[in-house]
C-alpha cells in the first residue's frame, strides 16, 4: 500500500503524457468595481478626506463610507496644472502648489524621460499641450492587473448640467497603440460601448476637436484634456486657474462625474494555471490507516466483505514536496469509491 505516489513528469515537448502541465495561461475579464460589479451609478466621497487633502485628490466610493464601514475607494480623481495654478502657493510664496505636485507626479509616472507635458491629438494629426489636466486613477485592489481596453465608459455631466458627455477609448480603431513609460496608450474619445465592444470606431484625429484625453490600461489611469472639458460643447468644466489661489478644481471634477451617474468598466487578468493529474491505479490506495478499518491484534477487516476486495473512499488529495511536507490539499465535492475494480484520475488545478 503506497503512502505517496510520485508524479510522472515529462518535458513540455515530449510526446509522452505528463502528470503535471505547467504555465497554462488564460485571460479573464471581470467587473472592476466592488463585489465584481461592472458599473457604478452612485458616487460618494469621505468627509474626512474632503477636509484634509481635497486640494490634491479625492477618493471616490460606490457606497457611502459614512454609513458603510466596509466601503472601499474605487478610484481617485485629481487636477493638475503645469505651473501650479488653481492651488495655493507659488514659486517663492508659501503654499503647497498641489496642482503642480500632481502634474509632476503624473508626468513622471506616465511620460518618457524627455517629456514634461501631456500631449493630446487634435484634428489633422496635430497635437496640443494644455497647461492643465484632470485625471482618474483606479484603486489598486479594483484594478488588480489592468483595465480592459474597449470595455469602459464614463459619463460626465454636460454643459449646464444638461445632457451627458460619454467617454470611451479608441482601442477599437487602433491596431497599433502607442507604447511608452506608462505602457500602452490609447486616446479618449466620445462614444459608448455595447456588449463589451466599442460601438464607435472613431479615431481621435477624426473626432471634432480631436482626442479628449489619454488612457493607460496597464496602469488604470485616464488623463483628460482640461481646456477641452471646459468647452461649452462638452462638459463646461471651467477650472479656476488663478495663481496662488485654491480653485476647488478636484471637487468640481468629482461633481461632474457624480452627476453623470455612470462609470462602467471591466478589468483584465492573465491567470496562470498548473494542472496535476493524480492517477490512482486499481491496485493502489485501497486501504486506510483509519483505526476503524481493521480490528483485533491480527488486523482483520472490520467489514468481512473487504477480504480480497477492500474498499475506501477518496475525500481529498494532498500535494507534497520531495521531503514529504504537505503543501496543498484539494478536497473532492463528494467521496469517491475506490476498489480493485475501480481506478481514478483526479485533476488538481492551481491558479496564481
Amino acid at each position: 500500500m503506497p503512502t505517496y505516489k510520485d508524479f510522472n513528469i515529462e518535458e513540455a515537448l515530449s510526446l509522452e503524457s505528463s502528470d503535471i502541465v505547467k504555465n497554462e495561461k488564460d485571460t479573464v475579464s471581470s467587473g472592476m468595481w466592488a463585489n465584481g460589479s461592472g458599473t457604478i451609478t452612485a458616487f460618494y466621497t469621505s468627509s474626512t478626506q474632503s477636509s484634509s487633502n481635497a486640494a490634491y485628490y479625492l477618493d471616490v466610493y460606490s457606497a457611502n463610507p459614512q454609513s458603510d464601514s466596509t466601503a472601499k475607494p474605487q478610484f481617485s480623481v485629481t487636477y493638475g496644472h503645469f505651473n501650479g495654478s488653481g492651488s495655493a502657493g507659488a514659486i517663492g510664496v508659501d503654499g503647497t502648489r498641489a496642482s503642480a505636485t500632481i502634474y509632476r507626479q503624473l508626468a513622471n509616472t506616465l511620460l518618457g524621460p524627455n517629456e514634461e507635458q501631456f500631449s493630446f491629438e487634435v484634428e489633422n494629426g496635430a497635437h496640443t499641450k494644455p497647461k492643465y489636466i484632470y485625471a482618474i486613477s483606479i484603486a489598486r485592489q479594483q484594478l488588480r492587473e489592468k483595465m480592459d481596453p474597449g470595455n469602459w465608459e464614463l459619463h460626465i455631466s454636460g454643459s449646464n448640467n444638461k445632457g451627458i458627455m460619454k467617454l470611451i477609448d479608441d482601442s477599437a480603431a487602433t491596431t497599433n497603440p502607442t507604447i511608452n513609460q506608462g505602457g500602452r496608450v490609447f486616446n479618449v474619445v466620445s462614444g459608448s460601448i455595447a456588449g463589451g465592444t466599442a460601438s464607435t470606431k472613431i479615431e481621435a484625429g477624426d473626432q471634432p476637436g480631436g482626442g479628449l484625453g489619454l488612457f493607460y490600461p496597464d496602469l488604470g489611469m485616464i488623463i483628460l484634456n482640461g481646456p477641452v472639458l471646459a468647452s461649452p460643447a462638452s462638459a463646461s468644466l471651467s477650472a479656476s486657474v488663478a495663481s496662488n489661489a485654491e480653485g476647488g478644481n478636484v471637487g468640481k471634477f468629482y461633481e461632474k462625474i457624480k452627476l453623470g451617474n455612470k462609470f462602467q468598466a471591466r478589468r483584465e487578468e492573465v491567470i496562470t494555471s498548473q494542472h496535476y493529474f493524480c492517477r490512482v491505479p486499481n491496485k493502489q490506495f485501497n486501504f486506510s490507516s483509519n483505526p476503524t478499518f481493521t480490528s483485533g491484534s491480527n488486523g482483520e477487516f472490520t467489514i468481512p466483505t473487504f477480504i480480497k476486495n477492500p474498499k475506501t473512499y477518496i475525500t481529498q488529495v494532498g500535494l507534497y514536496n520531495p521531503s514529504n511536507e504537505l503543501l496543498a490539499v484539494a478536497k473532492l465535492s463528494k467521496p469517491l469509491l475506490k476498489s480493485y475494480s475501480r481506478e481514478a484520475i483526479i485533476k488538481v488545478k492551481l491558479d496564481f
